[in-house]
This record gives structure tokens, sequence and C-alpha cells, in this order.
């Protein structure tokens, strides 16, 4: 606390923005002085819980946050001169009960039962979006940026200085984008980062979007998460890359992939938490059945050619409006419940299920084709049930 407070001072550090996530992943906050960082880190700062979604009701609202000093950062839009830093927080009840509906703290326990377990879990995520246009009047269009195409470059790639601006924003702020380039759609961008432990990949997910829509903004253009926002063009996806790492080195990724796979039609109104994101499935890359491969794109689940530290898994239907807290919680549960039940993995599906015929791609349980077929597997699993609390639970699945 006196570090932050030194800091604050030396820096000329002028707000606070207290940071949290609503049950869906939408970043909020609250912006403090910094006269009141005593009060922030021995008491809390009050909210009223009524108003975030999925925090509950009227009846005991009153909610504090707690912030983690070890998240602090500054955001480089804003003034040189009156800085604006950032910390993420924990949400809790006035006698100190964390809320269920606090997701960061539920991944944290799910990495202690894992370390618990002799698990290391590490992720990092694959981002898409879209650049449009806005009219005179400020107001988002669906007219692309530019016209370009996969890995194209400049003058078709007009994204360009955008990915730039949001990758030297992002360092900055102590995050290390590992890769950027332009997507299969008009207009669709796409920044990698590199692996990190489970918080640090989940809270670096979470201000991506964030940098984005503020560097998109200040271009004069709009950034999309959306899973599709037009209906004849590639999907937005977050493509979640994954690896688990034993206590004594053994090998445990084929029975955590085997994990991820039996349970993830059963996660999919977690991952996939929008009506779109249904119309994204089954084209464009994007998966419609529960299968994995070596290399195969039109899988679920893609385990590149990579050894080493390098070995990972990247899980392809959640999309960038998932909460990522979430995410990567059930897919560390999943993980454990595959090591710890020794789950084998089935025969790869080294074919394009794509263009598959049809009795081939019968042999392939299909991911829920719409978000009600989704909601009703996660209201009936127990794997959700034992995974994540009811409350969370209920607003996924109402």
């Amino acid at each position: 606390m006196e570090e932050i407070k030194q800091y604050a001072a030396e820096e000329d550090v002028k707000f606070i923005r207290m940071a949290f996530c609503d049950v869906e992943g939408r970043q909020k906050n609250i912006a403090i002085m910094p006269s009141e960082l005593d009060r922030a880190f021995r008491y809390g700062i009050a909210i009223d819980g009524s108003a975030i979604p999925g925090f509950g009701g009227e009846v005991h609202s009153d909610l504090l946050l707690h912030p983690d000093p070890g998240t602090l950062c500054v955001l480089p839009w804003r003034p040189e001169h009156g800085r604006v830093v950032r910390m993420f927080c924990t949400v809790s009840r006035p006698g100190g009960q964390i809320i269920e509906a606090d997701t960061r703290s539920l991944l944290q326990k799910a990495v202690e039962d894992a370390k618990a377990a002799g698990l290391t879990f590490t992720f990092g995520t694959e981002m898409e979006f879209y650049l449009f246009r806005r009219d005179e009047d400020g107001q988002p269009t669906r007219i692309p940026y530019d016209d370009a195409g996969y890995m194209d470059i400049a003058p078709a790639d007009k994204g360009e200085n955008v990915r730039r601006e949001v990758c030297l924003t992002l360092e900055r702020m102590g995050i290390r984008p590992e890769s950027s380039h332009h997507e299969e759609g008009p207009g669709q961008n796409e920044i990698d980062f590199r692996y990190a432990d489970p918080i640090t990949a989940a809270d670096n997910a979470v201000t991506f979007r964030t940098v984005v829509d503020a560097v998109a903004a200040r271009n004069g253009l709009y950034a999309d998460f959306g899973p599709k926002p037009l209906e004849n063009q590639p999907g937005n996806g977050m493509h979640i890359n994954f690896s688990v790492v034993g206590e004594k080195r053994q090998d445990v990724m084929p029975a955590a992939i085997a994990g991820v796979m039996a349970h993830c039609g059963e996660m999919t109104a977690f991952l996939n938490p929008t009506d779109a994101s249904y119309s994204r499935f089954g084209g464009y890359k994007a998966p419609r059945y529960i299968s994995w491969s070596a290399e195969n794109r039109s899988q679920l689940i893609r385990v590149p050619a990579a050894e080493g530290e390098y070995r990972r898994a990247e899980l392809r239907s959640p999309d960038p409006l998932c909460n990522p807290y979430l995410a990567f919680t059930l897919l560390i549960r999943a993980g454990m419940e595959g090591i710890a039940g020794d789950m084998q993995l089935p025969l790869a599906a080294d074919l394009n299920l794509y263009a598959a015929p049809a009795e081939v791609q019968a042999q392939y349980q299909p991911l829920p084709e719409t978000r009600t077929a989704a909601k009703a597997a996660a209201a009936v699993s127990e794997f959700i049930a034992a995974s994540l609390p009811a409350t969370v639970i209920h607003h996924y699945t109402r």
C-alpha cells in the first residue's frame, strides 16, 4: 500500500480506477482520488451491487471493492499529466465474504486447487475483432474499415496502424502481445498473446478489449468483438491456447484435453454467451463438432506441432464476448477431471469435417446448435454444478 501511495505521488497520479468485471465479463470501474487509497486498501470502496449484472438484487446490495496491488498499471491513452492508473479488485460483502459472482476469485480458487493437485496451467488467447467506420454523428456503421484479406499488407490493410497502436499501448501497460495480423474478413483483425498464468492471461484478455475499444475510438473507428458482425463473413473467435504440466513433469496433456472434450458441450453456454455465437459455428474454420486433430483447423481442439514449453492445445469454439475468468475456470476444472480420471483421447479426426459426408459427420457429437440448447445442457450438468456457484449458473441458464 505504501509503495503504491508513493508511486501515485511521484508519478503525478490523480485518478485510480478500481476495476472489476460483472458476471458476463464486462469490465466496470469506479475512479477514486489518491487520498482515498488508505480507505481502499483497509476497508474497500463501496458500490451498489444491484446495478451490476449477476451481482444480486436490491436486498444486501452493498458491496466493497478491494484492490489487488499487483495489477497496478498506467492507462496510456489518458493524459500524461494527472495520470490515470488501474487496479483489478476483489468484490466482497461488508462482512468480508467474497461474492459468488466474482469470477476472478473463482479462477483464483481453481488455480489454487490445481496447484494442490500438482498441476500448473498456462493460457494464451487469440482474439479477433472487426473495425467498422463511424458515420458523421460518430455512431458505428456496418461498413468495414478495409477490404483486405488474411495477412494482407498495407495499403490494402488499413488496420495496420491501429494494431500497431494497440500493441504499443499494451506494451506500455506491461502486457506482451506475441503477434498481430489482418484476418480473413474485411476489416477483421487479430492480436495474439504470449502464454501467462491463468489470472494474468484473463486480466490481459479483459484489458485487451478495453485497449482496442479506446484505440479504435481515438482513430474514429468502432471495434466489434461480436461473434458474427457480418452475416456472410467470418465470425470473431477467441481461440484459447492452454497447457498443463504435472508436478513430476509427466505428460498429462492428453488426459486434460480428453477432460475438456468430455465437458465441452456443457461449457458452451459460458464460452458462447449470445444467440449470435451459434451462427458462427460450422463455417469459416469455426468448429461444429466435438473433435480434435493434430493440425486440422476444422476441429474443436487443435494440437499444433510443437515441443517442450511450446506444446499446447487450442480450443477454437469460444468467442470474444465470453467471460475469460469463467472460461479458464471451466477449462482448468475439466482438465483436472480428465487427469484425475486418466481419461483417454478419442481417435484424432484427421479430415475436413466441413466437407465430410453426412454419415461421417454423424459419428461426431455436435456442439449445441442454439443458445437454448446450450443453456439446457449446462442446467443439467453435474460437472457445471460442481465447478461454478449456483448464482452464476442461474445467470447463464435462466
